[in-house]
């Protein structure tokens, strides 16, 4: 989908050394907006519009790829993937560019990265966890088996089967199935303490039809100020419908 607002690309260097980029559209309030598992930024929120969107009402739309993912180092060593690496990654980004009033969201692994951002000190003014239910947060190892299956077992899938359709994702998004596999190994689990202990607004957003990380609206029951919003779609087409990336402005600017 065309944008209507130029995309930037910048650098800066992870702790440990790894290159790390992101993109930005537009200008005004900052939101950080982090991709999923096998995706990019440019996949999950330029492709179908919802960077477009917030950049249209007045966001700086921030958009890191992870590590492992997109125009980001993707090293093979499995020292560069401790655990939470994913969420260090995220706050020094924001450290780096000096954010001190800001939003922030993510899509499913992205989800479960602001939540542990959040977890971990993080203070933006509202955030979106989306793609991502309870027990997706609180029982990483309950989705990362299916994806450590998936990236062991390469070309052996059933054609239509949901790991041959995750193949396929993974084949489309030019991913590093090495260095991808050595992200599972960073995940930890969040807390229901801790999830109750968020005090600013979350939106849990996602399709009616995902289950794939659990419930959105168990997750936004718990949460203190939770919000629950569901599109069309499951887990992988909620995330390009217009209606996503409507509900995400809805949320910010409400």
């Amino acid at each position: 989908m065309a944008t209507h607002s130029p995309v930037s690309r910048h650098h800066f260097s992870a702790s440990d050394g790894t290159d790390l980029v992101w993109h930005e559209m537009g200008a005004g309030r900052p939101v950080v907006l982090i991709h999923g598992y096998f995706s990019s930024a440019f996949i999950n929120w330029i492709r179908y519009g919802h960077a477009g969107k917030l950049a249209a009402a007045d966001f700086r739309v921030i958009m890191p790829d992870l590590r492992a993912h997109g125009d980001s180092g993707k090293p093979h060593d499995p020292a560069a993937y401790p655990e939470d690496i994913l969420a260090d990654d995220n706050l020094a980004l924001i450290d780096h560019l000096g954010l001190k009033d800001y939003d922030l969201g993510g899509y499913s692994l992205g989800g479960r990265t602001v939540a542990r951002m959040l977890a971990r000190g993080a203070a933006p003014g509202r955030a979106i966890i989306a793609g991502m239910g309870l027990a997706g947060l609180i029982d990483t190892a309950s989705r990362s088996g299916f994806f450590r299956k998936v990236l062991t077992n390469l070309g052996s899938f059933e054609r239509g089967s949901s790991e041959w359709m995750t193949e396929a994702f993974l084949k489309t998004s030019g991913g590093d199935p090495k260095a991808l596999l050595l992200i599972l190994d960073t995940f930890v689990d969040t807390p229901e303490a801790a999830l109750r202990a968020i005090e600013i607004p979350v939106l849990a957003l996602g399709g009616k039809d995902d289950e794939d990380n659990g419930s959105i609206d168990s997750l936004s029951r718990i949460l203190p100020k939770g919000q629950h919003v569901t599109v069309p779609g499951n887990h992988m087409s909620a995330v390009v419908a217009p209606e996503f990336g409507n509900a995400m402005v809805d949320f910010l600017t409400a």
